[in-house]
């Protein structure tokens, strides 16, 4: 199909003011895309804020160290077919040398797909998506922030031991949506729990839940587990609220935001428990971080905008260690040497980049605060539990990744 003129538009825009530095002639360009969501369900939570993130990794590393980086942005609309015109066009006629972020799951296995084929570099940040580990792993892709198993383990095991034995899915009708719901139940289940019902509604053409909200209240179970994100999140809980579901039964945000969480205010999300693998207030380094950050934001980052951040940042790393004009050839071997670095930033802190592309950090199990404990508008969360680095992911047994050498 062709492009949209609004994708083409914001494209243009951003990548005529994307050169950070004049360029040395003896140092190619690097160029960077974010094929992400900026104007629909999940604009808040990946959109400008991230590709800002992204411009602060750059600042922070390419002067410094002597590299050209342009950053472009077109919005996908988290369509499948216009991801892949789009992609194909940066691969193939604008030079583009790795794209990050990614957009809704269907859309981030495009350009996993299309970014083998081409040789260049995919930086998973915002889909969850574990085929990206498994099935579908690509030694020219990393999956960074998050996947359905971590939320699900984190957040579906949890809810059980606090007493939440009983559980009702309300799921988007696609491949995130519905390997949530699968991975938490199977957490759920072994916790001693069990699933009384799940009904899945049409991506990304729902807002109305009512009929769904019904249904989880006659069910009789003790959780509701929204399998979804973004702005379908945030309306499934005020509907919930709507319909009297909260007075007997806990929400589970299976896949939330701070930036959720700020959307809504603590009076409606108080006690809501999700999982992220980022917060702004969690040490010294994710302050320092998000002190640098906040006047280029309007919204202060999540964790899969934390992820623009870090994983540019350590692809910008592979790119000085290797070279521009040899990171330019060769997309895999970008990987490659990102795999065989350490990985160090404020975001997520020391970690690495296991073989099936899958980064290891920690998980941490959160709780909107009430409005009485908040010390100001993004004081929002605070740390129940933490899932340590090696035991937050799916094990790399388990995958299927045939980059794995048995």
């Amino acid at each position: 199909m062709p492009l949209t003129r609004r994708s083409l538009l914001g494209a243009a825009a951003v990548t005529a003011a994307a050169p950070l530095r004049r360029a040395r002639a003896q140092s190619p360009t690097i160029r960077i895309g974010s094929l992400s969501d900026q104007s629909g369900p999940y604009r808040d939570n990946t959109g400008p804020t991230g590709v800002a993130c992204a411009r602060q990794a750059v600042q922070e590393f390419a002067a410094a160290h002597g590299l050209n980086v342009e950053v472009l942005v077109a919005d996908v609309q988290n369509k499948p077919d216009l991801t892949a015109e789009i992609c194909r066009q940066w691969f193939d006629r604008d030079g583009v040398d790795m794209v990050f972020d990614g957009a809704a799951s269907p859309c981030a296995l495009v350009i996993n797909s299309i970014a083998r084929e081409k040789n260049k570099v995919c930086l998973n940040t915002v889909s969850a998506s574990t085929d990206l580990t498994g099935a579908q792993c690509s030694p020219n892709t990393v999956h960074w922030t998050y996947d359905t198993y971590m939320v699900a383990r984190s957040t579906g095991g949890a809810m059980v031991q606090a007493g939440g034995d009983s559980w009702f899915f309300i799921t988007a009708n696609y491949g995130f949506g519905l390997q949530l719901q699968a991975q938490t139940a199977g957490f759920v289940t072994a916790a001693g729990g069990k699933v009384l019902g799940a009904k899945t509604y049409p991506f990304p053409e729902t807002t109305d839940f009512s009929a769904l909200m019904l249904e989880a209240k006659a069910s009789g179970a003790k959780v509701l587990g929204l399998s979804n994100s973004g702005a379908d999140t945030v309306n499934c809980i005020k509907q919930a609220r709507e319909f009297g579901l909260t007075p007997t039964m806990k929400l589970a945000g299976l896949l939330m935001y701070s930036t959720d969480v700020h959307g809504l205010g603590l009076e409606m999300t108080q006690g809501l428990r999700f999982s992220e693998s980022y917060y702004w207030d969690l040490n010294d380094r994710t302050r320092a971080f998000n002190e640098r950050i906040r006047p280029k934001v309007k919204l202060w980052p999540n964790m899969g905008q934390a992820g623009d951040y870090a994983a540019t940042l350590h692809y910008l790393k592979a790119v000085a260690d290797l070279g521009p004009a040899a990171a330019k050839k060769d997309g895999a071997a970008v990987v490659a040497r990102m795999k065989a670095m350490p990985t160090d930033d404020d975001c997520f802190g020391i970690g690495r980049i296991r073989e099936d592309g899958r980064k290891l950090h920690p998980c941490y199990l959160l709780e909107a605060k009430r409005p009485a404990e908040s010390r100001h508008e993004w004081d929002l969360l605070k740390v129940v539990a933490t899932t340590p680095a090696e035991q937050a992911f799916r094990p790399l047994a388990e995958g299927g990744c045939k980059l794995i050498r048995t």
